[in-house]
């Protein structure tokens, strides 16, 4: 059996310990371990993502197989092949031969074959008496045999991977849809709001979803659109919610003064006191609330948060609120300026406020009156988490841009 054993290649290759290693592994093949050779070529194939593989490097795997004249690659059998390059490049759909070599070498460092060079070079076999192969150089697919289990879990872990793409790629085609419409009813209809800024804001994530090839790229992206859809059905929420309190106080009002109209003083405040109670607007987080955003999101463009939380590591909003509560400390808030934060936000999103506030310290001079200008703002329903929180994601992409 030609499995098992360190050779050194032919001529000018460089031997390596990676190519060492490689060897010393097929020398653990299990005695009588046999396996189908196309299902761990399909193995293969499925896995080419992982392994680095071309379309090319596949084709001369597949004619290197049909060299091997039994359908299960046997431990017990001669698993080096040894043809030359004129039938190679035949069976490999007339490859040309730096192709076929260059090929062959990409085969060799993924670990799926290995080289079993002769004396001089050239690949051949040498039978004993009975007719049976008893040497032979060429190329060992032993690799194969040993690596089946491997390929099989690799191959699951591409489809995987290729579904999870699948996925994120449809959620990044409805959510672009959503905020498109959304515009337009928006635009449309009259709706109050800055619609322009969503519009270029829409317009630039799409441009970085061009460039986006992998997954982690792929997902900011998604990331970002997300935030931008959150907050343009906020602007819209609160609108709704206005108009409908607005509308049901105009009707309270018109009941009112079509009833008991014999005694108008009655609804009048009996004391200064009293009408100076009634003249203190109203939080507005009870009707209309500051959405939270996703956890994920938020720890993603608000890394530093994570540091102060138990271990370094935050994985509920519970965490996230008692990290918040250390950096208000930290950072010298008063107490008093992040509870009425908590009042008109929301205890979940005073904690991203916080956050966002940790995350870009270096560039506020006053931590405490920056948040109590946002909860001024929130209060009056001029200011939504969802801007802060891309303008952050942004400068945490993996390719390293920073947002102006």
């Amino acid at each position: 059996m030609q499995i098992g054993n360190v050779t050194t290649p032919f001529g000018r290759r460089r031997m390596t310990l990676a190519l060492v290693k490689a060897q010393l592994s097929t020398a653990n093949i299990k005695a009588g371990k046999s396996v189908d050779k196309w299902k761990v070529y399909r193995s293969a194939c499925e896995a080419r993502t992982i392994l680095g593989l071309r379309d090319r490097a596949l084709a001369v795997l597949n004619a290197l197989l049909t060299f091997y004249p039994e359908q299960e690659l046997s431990e017990e059998s001669n698993l080096v092949v040894f043809p030359s390059n004129a039938q190679l490049a035949i069976r490999a759909n007339g490859i040309a031969g730096t192709t076929l070599r260059e090929n062959l070498g990409i085969l060799v460092e993924a670990g799926l074959i290995q080289r079993n060079d002769s004396p001089n070079g050239k690949r051949y076999a040498r039978k004993g008496n009975d007719g049976a192969i008893e040497t032979a150089y060429g190329f060992s697919l032993a690799p194969l045999l040993a690596r089946a289990e491997e390929l099989a879990i690799m191959a699951n872990q591409a489809a995987e991977e290729s579904r999870r793409l699948r996925v994120m790629k449809e959620r990044i085609t409805i959510t672009r849809r959503d905020i498109r419409k959304l515009i337009s009813a928006a635009v449309e209809e009259g709706a109050a709001g800055n619609w322009q800024a969503v519009e270029d804001a829409l317009v630039s994530a799409i441009v970085r979803l061009k460039t986006a090839k992998t997954a982690a790229s792929l997902q900011a992206c998604l990331d970002e659109l997300t935030l931008l859809s959150e907050e343009a059905i906020n602007m819209l929420e609160i609108q709704l919610i206005s108009t409908e309190s607005d509308t049901n106080d105009s009707g309270n009002r018109h009941h009112i003064q079509n009833s008991n109209t014999e005694s108008l003083n009655e609804f009048e405040p009996s004391s200064r006191n009293e009408q100076g109670e009634r003249m203190v607007p109203q939080r507005r987080s009870a009707a209309e609330p500051i959405k939270a955003f996703p956890l994920g999101m938020v720890l993603r463009a608000c890394p530093q948060i994570s540091d102060y939380g138990a271990g370094g590591v935050i994985s509920h909003w519970r965490e996230l609120m008692t990290a918040a509560v250390v950096v208000r400390t930290t950072l010298g808030v008063s107490p008093s300026a992040y509870q009425e934060a908590c009042e008109v936000m929301g205890p979940e999103n005073a904690a991203v406020a916080m956050a966002c506030v940790l995350e870009r310290a270096g560039h506020i001079s006053s931590p405490g009156g920056y948040l109590r200008d946002l909860t001024r703002r929130a209060e009056r329903g001029e200011f939504s988490l969802g801007p802060m929180l891309m303008a952050l994601l942004r400068t945490q992409e993996p390719d390293g841009r920073k947002s102006a």
